[in-house]
């Protein structure tokens, strides 16, 4: 059967992918457009599963609010490369799983990949020549209306906060301010057991180097664990647009309490390791994946 433009062009805009290769799958189906896109389908799932090797430390940060504050979403879907970061296809897929996430009634992401969007994700990776992963996404609800947000610019690091009222203006600064200094818990107690003795053992070694009497290293220990927990705890940190108000006071000012936060910066934990570029492109030419 002849292959005509008009297939190819139909293909391509139901698949989203290149010219020769919706060209190609129509010739080896007989023109049964139905018969290429699912060839197409397992090409790229072949494809993806090629490139799920390779490190994803780039990529996008979406968040989505309601406007009453009452939901909101973050995801971090993640790339190669931070120029393919950009590309159009890439962010309009991230804003389609924070949209999804958002949406839905269990806030389930994995759910979500199940149901279509890891189809989608694997049909992109062959159009874009990239592995991408769906690293990470939370749903947060409140009946106070307290969920605020924001994201950074470059749509690499952001947050969502979680507050006892509605007060938007102060809770988009607080949002800022744990997208900026990345506190580790809300308040002090929240600091984990096990992470608070580590702190502890390690400030008493280096207290036991000083020669001082116990006692003294004892209250030299347990203050350094005061000033640790001051500084990871979101509530007893300086606000970053003023040092000389607390976060908590802040937020009490407004007449609401801070209960939670979920924040999120792109690649973060993720080792990237070297590679020999010149090694890379030689490969490449020699057609490899």
């Amino acid at each position: 059967m002849a292959i005509t433009a008009s297939m190819v062009k139909e293909l391509r805009e139901r698949t989203g992918l290149g010219m020769m290769d919706c060209k190609r799958a129509l010739e080896e189906t007989d023109g049964d457009l139905e018969k290429a896109i699912e060839e197409l389908r397992k090409k790229s799932a072949l494809k993806a599963a090629k490139k799920a090797g390779r490190t994803t430390a780039d990529g996008l940060l979406a968040i989505k609010t309601s406007d009453d504050g009452s939901r909101g979403a973050i995801v971090e879907v993640n790339i190669e490369t931070d120029f393919a970061a950009k590309n159009e296809k890439f962010i309009a897929f991230v804003d389609k799983v924070v949209t999804q996430l958002f949406e839905s009634d269990a806030g389930d992401l994995q759910a979500l990949m199940d149901a279509g969007l890891d189809q989608e994700r694997e049909t992109l990776v062959q159009e874009i020549g990239e592995n991408i992963s769906v690293r990470r996404g939370s749903l947060v609800t409140s009946d106070a209306g307290g969920i605020v947000s924001y994201l950074h610019g470059d749509n690499r690091k952001g947050a969502l906060v979680q507050l006892s009222a509605n007060a938007a203006d102060i809770g988009r600064d607080i949002a800022m301010h744990v997208t900026a200094i990345n506190p580790l818990v809300v308040k002090s107690e929240d600091v984990p057991a096990d992470v608070l003795a580590k702190e502890r053992e390690i400030y008493s070694t280096q207290a036991q180097d000083s020669g001082k009497p116990p006692e003294i290293i004892e209250k030299m220990v347990e203050g350094r664990v005061r000033k640790y927990l001051a500084e990871v705890s979101l509530v007893d940190q300086p606000f970053v647009k003023d040092p000389n108000q607390k976060v908590g006071q802040l937020a009490k000012d407004a007449g609401a309490e801070v209960l939670g936060f979920v924040r999120y910066e792109v690649g973060e934990g993720i080792e990237v390791e070297e590679e020999d570029f010149a090694a890379e492109v030689a490969a490449q030419l020699g057609g490899s994946e």
